[in-house]
């Protein structure tokens, strides 16, 4: 291989062993608990991931072992497989000997010792004939098994292929939990208190009925009061004035009464809604504090990790904690761990310096690192920050122009906070070497990507010789936000506050031109001034004296969104929008007002990537590989795929041709970019999570502005009839990743584009 393939090895390395990891991990935890569909998907997800590296560089005695680990758990997936201690053991041995596989391949032909090329096919013949044997009653029962005749356990050994015979009838198998299912711990003095106020929120509504009762009788007499006077009205106009005279004093009596009645009903009605509010609001607090724990429970690991990998890196290094017993929704906490473990192995490898160098620049040969949470305006804050050397600003311009990123002229206009902003591109790493934490760029911006899905914000900092700040602020729950409303085409809509950066009514002086393009003069600046109607294709409003606009993106792509009124912060109760309208552009969600009225929910990411398409794009280019260069002449692809590995490939293949190559990570990823930015081919894999290939393809040739756009399908599925739904799934082009060639791809992109991007 070339000279990069020491690099590809360590890229497929680390792709199999954190795959690996993922898979221990599940396969320890469904041992202890029960399997359902969705706890056994990310585990066919991490196998079918090491599959598809592995074959891509030729690595088949993984590739066989993958493939078994993957079939097995569709198997069990589908129930037709039972998961027992003495399967999981044989698993475990499956990922024991990938992750042996991938260290003992040589970096070079990424060949295998020919005993471990026999003991892969052992070992996927015995994962194979897991699924294949016929299931021990004796295993899946819940109650302790009667004495009887079976047969006890085999040891955990690579077992033979079972001869066919009649099977034996199976018990119906128990249905797996669904996510609905899932239990959440309350203590019994949480529930009693839940119930409690459940009780007098009942109590209390019960007094509503006897109100409803009353203002129907209300209603009944002010009906008779309009009868009276309609009665009085016919009387005066047939000339009959004293007995007019006589109706409306009636009429007059019988209103004194209903206003004295509804006086005093009104005064029940407000001390009742009191009541029921502040009830309800007790008890939402309540149940949500069932679901809340602090954030201790996500970083009890943490400190034994930096004290392991502080010693493998030769460095002297603690961590601190504060503000631990701040709450925060289990949701958010579970998703909370990989990217806090990414920035505290961030810290320690980039961050801290090695003992001597931090007694020669005056500090304790420790490292400090701090994690701190609070909660702060409904949200969670949590920073964590180190003592360390801070990044070298000056090594940091030198390569995002090494890497073609954008220009020298430009770095050097920008400010710091712009030049840190790379750091967050996909594929971006300061490091000339790969080492076990760092050099591969892969990262910050997938940390980024986990905060964002989440509704949260990361932001940076950092001082040269002070160390780097990392702040992420989160909410506390995902079922009810604080959302800015705002009106638009006469609609109401919401953003999620923490989403909005600040908010503007101007005047219509403030906005000025500069190239072309609107701005509005703020006290921080100049921001990009688009209308939300153009961006959601909605009829605009007249424009009047002053300017309402909310502050979204981050620098350099910060805009203000002009919208035709605010109305103010309000919390909402989110709720996700029916799975088969698929992703709708600029919308993420539903919700409900306090009113009960319906809303919808902005996209503050597409709304940006939006705007990029109504102004000109400015600051640090949006992708590590599309080289910051504005030559039209250079043909744009886009590369989707789940595996790293497979996406580096890709791209050095093609920018080795000379082609401009961005990268998604997903089918969802890759739709909401060739939506932003003008490509002249997509190429992508079928399997991938939130959106596969097939429905990318769809999704692209259902778009009138897009369905001209070639697709080349790269996948490992090259049956005939996998062929044949890709093709009218869209693609142009299918190839397989079995006979994956370098003049394979370049082939069928030169067919597809004409020739070599110049």
């Amino acid at each position: 291989m070339s000279d990069g393939s020491s690099s590809m090895y360590d890229l497929l390395r680390s792709e199999i062993e954190t795959n690996a990891a993922s898979l221990t991990d599940g396969l320890l935890n469904l041992e202890r608990a029960s399997a359902s569909p969705q706890t056994i998907e990310p585990l066919m997800r991490a196998a079918h991931s090491i599959k598809g590296a592995a074959r891509i560089v030729g690595l088949d005695a993984a590739v066989k072992v993958a493939h078994a680990l993957e079939d097995f758990l569709v198997a069990a997936q589908a129930g037709t497989a039972a998961l027992d201690s003495a399967k999981v053991d044989v698993l475990l041995k499956g990922v024991d000997l990938l992750k042996k596989i991938s260290a003992s391949a040589d970096p070079a032909t990424f060949a295998l010792p020919e005993s471990e090329t026999q003991e892969a096919q052992c070992m996927a013949a015995a994962i194979g004939a897991l699924g294949r044997e016929p299931e021990i009653p004796r295993l899946i029962l819940i109650d302790p098994p009667l004495e009887s005749d079976e047969k006890p356990a085999a040891k955990t050994q690579a077992p033979a292929p079972a001869p066919s015979a009649p099977a034996k009838p199976k018990a119906a198998p128990r249905p797996a939990p669904t996510e609905a299912e899932r239990i959440v711990r309350v203590n019994a003095a949480g529930m009693d208190h839940i119930l409690g106020l459940s009780g007098e929120l009942f109590v209390q509504s019960g007094r509503l009925e006897v109100l409803v009762l009353d203002l129907g009788r209300l209603k009944s007499a002010a009906d008779e009061t309009a009868s009276l006077l309609e009665g009085a009205f016919q009387a005066a106009h047939a000339g009959d004035i004293p007995r007019a005279v006589e109706v409306l004093q009636r009429a007059k009596q019988r209103h004194e009464r209903c206003a004295r009645l509804l006086g005093a009903h009104r005064a029940d009605l407000d001390a009742a809604r009191r009541r029921i509010l502040g009830t309800s609001g007790r008890l939402y607090q309540e149940a949500q504090s069932s679901k809340m724990c602090p954030f201790a429970d996500c970083a009890q690991g943490f400190p034994r990790m930096v004290r392991d990998i502080s010693r493998s890196l030769g460095k002297v290094a603690k961590l601190e904690f504060s503000g631990m017993n701040a709450g925060v929704d289990r949701d958010i906490l579970e998703k909370l761990e990989s990217p806090l473990t990414h920035l505290l192995r961030n810290a320690l490898d980039h961050g801290i310096e090695s003992p001597e160098q931090r007694i020669n620049s005056g500090k304790q040969m420790e490292g400090v690192i701090t994690m701190d949470a609070w909660h702060a305006a409904g949200m969670l804050v949590v920073e964590i920050a180190d003592d360390g050397a801070g990044v070298d600003m000056a090594r940091l311009k030198e390569t995002i122009v090494a890497k073609k990123l954008t220009t020298a002229e430009l770095v050097a206009k920008m400010s710091d906070f712009e030049i840190l902003d790379f750091i967050f591109l996909p594929g971006f790493s300061t490091r000339e070497n790969v080492t076990e934490f760092s050099g591969r760029g892969i990262g910050l911006d997938i940390v980024q990507g986990m905060i964002r899905d989440v509704g949260g914000t990361l932001r940076m900092e950092s001082r040269p010789g002070h160390g780097t700040r990392f702040r992420l602020r989160l909410p506390l729950t995902l079922s009810v936000i604080k959302a800015l409303i705002v009106e638009i085409s006469g609609e109401l809509y919401a953003l999620p506050l923490s989403r909005a950066s600040r908010c503007w009514r101007a005047s219509r002086q403030k906005v000025v031109r500069v190239d072309g393009v609107r701005h509005l003069e703020t006290d921080e600046g100049r921001f990009k001034l688009v209308a939300a109607s153009e961006i959601l294709d909605l009829q605009p409003a007249v424009e009047g004296a002053c300017v309402s606009a909310v502050g979204i993106g981050e620098p350099p792509e910060r805009y203000a969104l002009e919208v035709d009124r605010l109305l103010g912060e309000r919390p909402i109760a989110v709720r996700p929008l029916d799975p088969r309208l698929g992703k709708i552009r600029d919308i993420s969600a539903a919700a409900v007002l306090d009113d009960g009225s319906p809303i919808l929910v902005l996209d503050a990411d597409d709304l940006v990537r939006s705007a990029q398409l109504c102004v000109p794009v400015s600051g640090p280019a949006r992708s590590a590989g599309s080289g910051g260069k504005q030559d039209h002449r250079l043909k744009r692809l886009l590369v989707v795929d789940d595996s790293p590995t497979v996406r580096e490939v890709e791209r050095k293949i093609l920018e080795s041709h000379g082609y401009q190559v961005d990268m998604s990570i997903n089918g969802m990823d890759a739709w909401n970019a060739v939506r932003s930015a003008p490509y002249d081919a997509v190429i992508s894999d079928v399997d991938m999570p939130r959106m596969n290939g097939l429905e990318l393809a769809r999704r692209i040739k259902g778009e009138p502005r897009l369905k001209g756009l070639p697709i080349i399908i790269v996948s490992y599925k090259d049956s005939p009839a996998d062929r044949a739904e890709g093709l009218r799934a869209g693609a142009s082009l299918y190839l397989s990743k079995g006979s994956f060639q370098d003049d394979t791809l370049l082939r069928a992109v030169k067919e597809l584009l004409g020739g070599e991007s110049e």
